[in-house]
């Protein structure tokens, strides 16, 4: 599939109904989502016939991607039960048998059923953390790594870039940003003083050491 007909294809993806502020609920624009996952496929060959996992897939922008671009089989963890009903909306609309969505909390999956589970490639744009919630991104990521065998492919802003460095630095794990994209972030909750705000955001792929 050519880039431009998946972007065409991910424009036609619903988003969030009423985003949550305290669930920092963000949409992934589609020219994100398809550059980023263009980028993973075509780079690393790490979508078409994997087992996926898709951590805070919100409406499911990327795991609706990831099944297009070939995955065989991908699993979306959402907490928002109203994004998860969103999500199975979408994976009926484009008929999507092999992608499947679960309601739980990204940051206690270790804990559940799903801790057993290892998975070819994990995808994720987590929440970037408010003040109020510094770090959350780091252990998004933290858990992402504990349930891959293969690559981890996380969003970040490139100003957390070398905090994300170090970071893998003290994992132990091989880290390398494989896209820059420009992420625009349109006026979404009532405290927002500008009509939308050009985030700059690395894309990167992350590998246990050899």
């Amino acid at each position: 599939m050519k880039l431009r007909q998946l972007e065409q294809l991910l424009q036609t993806v619903d988003d969030f109904g009423a985003p949550k502020v305290r669930y920092e609920q963000y949409a992934t624009p589609p020219h994100i989502a398809c550059h980023a996952l263009y980028a993973i496929q075509t780079q690393h060959a790490d979508l078409e016939g994997r087992l996926v996992l898709d951590l805070g897939c919100g409406p499911g922008m990327l795991s609706v991607g990831a099944a297009l671009l070939g995955a065989a089989h991908v699993l979306g963890v959402e907490i928002d039960p109203d994004a998860v009903e969103v999500f199975r909306g979408n994976c009926d609309e484009f008929d999507l048998t092999n992608v499947e969505c679960v309601q739980a909390d990204v940051l206690r999956l270790p804990e559940t059923a799903h801790a057993g589970r290892t998975f070819d490639t994990v995808l994720l744009n987590p929440p970037f953390g408010t003040k109020q919630n510094s770090g959350i991104d780091v252990a998004f990521l933290r858990v992402a790594l504990a349930l891959a065998h293969g690559a981890v492919y996380s969003m970040h802003k490139t100003a957390t870039r070398e905090h994300i460095r170090k970071k893998a630095l003290e994992w132990k794990v091989r880290a390398s940003v494989i896209a820059e994209l420009r992420y625009n972030l349109p006026r979404t909750y009532g405290f927002h003083k500008h009509t939308s705000v050009d985030v700059a955001v690395d894309l990167w792929r992350f590998a246990q050491q050899a």
